[in-house]
């Protein structure tokens, strides 16, 4: 991204180029803008001479410039109002609580009917609205198996890799199926396109999905282990994601993993579904919540934060791992506030529904004010408020919806003040109405301070608000 801003005239301009992270990037001619005295460059198309093609036009990394007026966020609004416009949300269709069970790295071991029947009976009572079956469902052995002899490489030398394996499912999908049904959860899968000779087979990795949203209506769809190492690897995934998006009209919905090698990201391939960002687990001790709430943060100011999945652990697993002492540690934050950390984005829930403790599903309550809330926050352009997140800030996110009304979610981290003054996108000047729906805040009214700040109050540690605002 390249921002240009005129001092004299206060107006601005911003570009964004549309490709990969720079490091990842095709043909990359070593940056991505050039300037000099007022010429603006976007460099570095993602194209060699040899890409070209005789008979076909092959795509490069494109831009789009946009222009605002008037002070820096502005900049910002202007670039979020071009980025809702990439993939239109469809509250049926893009709003999920999803949760997928390999976060407690059970890998494929677990996998099978009776423990998907199981899963989805806990997850209906946390209140999830989505169930994935992650690596581990279909009749081929994937490299990521907990058992020996698995591989990602000439899948289609199988040709039933894509099939329900028949001794974790005898019966199929068909009774996951149903029981979602009943219990009003969606069922979702894991999937790894062939990468084989540049995703040569990408037509059979696209029938493959077509084939389970026509039999069983399965429409979202966690893509992994996508390598794209070359212009023709990238078009043939392009023509996957394509194929069926159009054959399904446009109802399937793609968790983009972005976790490792040469993929998309935030600003490529982004218009067919969400980002599934990161993965983090207890086992390892990488899971730490303030950190997942500022890479959140910080992301959300360049990229829309309803467009990323984020994760929520089961705080009760690995309590030895942490050291005694780590104010840190994921068992010093309640259940709410990690799920709270996800609300602005779509929430994932990563982790086995069945290992959760009783106390686990007081959450649900929560989970159920969001699931009415949701649509209306996503609907908002978000933004990151307060201070960078690192454990002892106040912090949090503001959705702004129209000039006179939004949402705004406040965290106190580790912090010792019960009150704090947050730089929000609030109007200088304005006297704000604010009305708790979730957490430990209380109704108040308050005029806007300069820099956009508000006085909030939150009398524990560790806790968080989550408040409608309205501008009168």
């Amino acid at each position: 991204m390249l921002f240009a801003h005129d001092n004299v005239s206060e107006n601005g301009i911003f570009i964004l180029k549309e490709a990969p992270t720079s490091n990842v990037q095709l043909a990359y001619p070593g940056s991505d803008f050039y300037t000099e005295f007022g010429n603006f460059k976007v460099i570095g198309a993602g194209l060699n001479p040899s890409d070209l093609h005789p008979s076909e036009w092959r795509r490069g990394y494109g831009f789009a410039t946009g222009v605002y007026a008037g002070e820096e966020n502005n900049s910002y609004i202007a670039l979020r109002e071009y980025q809702k416009k990439i993939r239109i949300q469809k509250p049926g269709r893009d709003e999920m609580v999803l949760m997928n069970t390999w976060g407690d790295r059970g890998q494929d071991s677990r996998v099978k009917e009776k423990f998907a029947l199981e899963e989805l009976e806990a997850g209906a009572k946390l209140g999830i609205t989505h169930f994935q079956l992650d690596d581990g469902w279909q009749t081929g052995r994937s490299s990521n198996s907990a058992q020996k002899g698995g591989t990602l490489t000439n899948i289609w030398d199988n040709k039933s890799y894509w099939e329900p394996n028949p001794e974790k499912f005898p019966n199929g999908l068909e009774p996951i199926i149903k029981k979602g049904k009943e219990l009003g959860i969606e069922i979702c899968l894991w999937f790894n396109p062939s990468k084989d000779n540049s995703n040569q087979h990408w037509e059979k990795d696209a029938n493959a999905l077509i084939g389970f949203y026509q039999k069983y209506g399965i429409r979202t769809f966690k893509i992994d282990g996508v390598n794209l190492p070359d212009k023709l690897a990238e078009v043939n995934f392009r023509k996957f994601l394509d194929k069926v998006s159009s054959e399904t009209k446009n109802n399937v919905v793609f968790n983009l993993d972005v976790t490792a090698g040469r993929r998309g990201g935030y600003h490529y391939l982004n218009e067919y579904g969400n980002i599934f960002l990161e993965n983090r687990y207890t086992d390892w001790t990488n899971y730490y919540p303030y950190t997942t709430l500022r890479n959140l943060w910080t992301l959300s100011k360049y990229v829309p934060a309803q467009n990323f999945q984020i994760e929520f652990l089961n705080k009760w697993r690995n309590l030895d791992k942490y050291p005694a002492n780590d104010i840190y540690a994921p068992k010093n934050y309640s259940f709410d506030y990690l799920f709270a950390i996800t609300m602005f984005a779509q929430p994932l829930a990563w982790f086995e529904g069945t290992g959760l403790p009783a106390e686990a599903f007081e959450s649900s309550k929560l989970i159920k004010t969001y699931k009415e809330h949701n649509t209306k926050i996503h609907a908002g352009k978000i933004f990151p408020i307060g201070n960078e997140p690192d454990g002892k800030q106040w912090t949090g996110f503001q959705s702004i919806g129209n000039e006179k009304e939004g949402y705004i979610l406040v965290f106190r981290e580790n912090n010792v003040a019960s009150k704090k003054a947050v730089k929000t996108w609030l109007p200088v000047g304005k006297r704000v109405i604010f009305k708790p729906i979730a957490g430990n805040g209380k109704v108040f009214e308050s005029q806007v301070l300069e820099e956009g700040e508000i006085i909030f109050e939150l009398a524990k540690k560790n806790s968080f608000a989550l408040f409608t605002y309205t501008i009168k």
